[in-house]
């Protein structure tokens, strides 16, 4: 299994909590409306505690976030960021 720690995973947290606080919603507020305490969003949030896709959905739902333009605009990153395979010529 991967690291909860990848760069794939550490730019969707990112991008999670971007989206939360660009609505200005704070950890505490997000808790609430999930109906957690304070320290599930920011382990969440910090990798500390990996979210599965529903938590994920939840999330999002609870931020009125779209998920799937957030996952596109991770994976836009991911893929600018990575380093490219070499191809070798014959």
């Amino acid at each position: 299994m991967r690291s909860t720690h990848s760069p794939l995973y550490r730019a969707l947290l990112a991008r999670m909590r971007a989206a939360r606080q660009a609505r200005g919603i704070t950890q505490q507020e997000l808790a609430r409306r999930l109906g957690k305490p304070q320290s599930y969003v920011s382990k969440a949030e910090s990798g500390e505690r990996r979210l599965d896709v529903v938590e994920f959905l939840h999330f999002m739902r609870a931020i009125e976030g779209e998920p799937h333009a957030l996952l596109r605009d991770v994976e836009r990153e991911y893929r600018a960021t990575r380093p490219r395979p070499s191809r070798k010529r014959r």
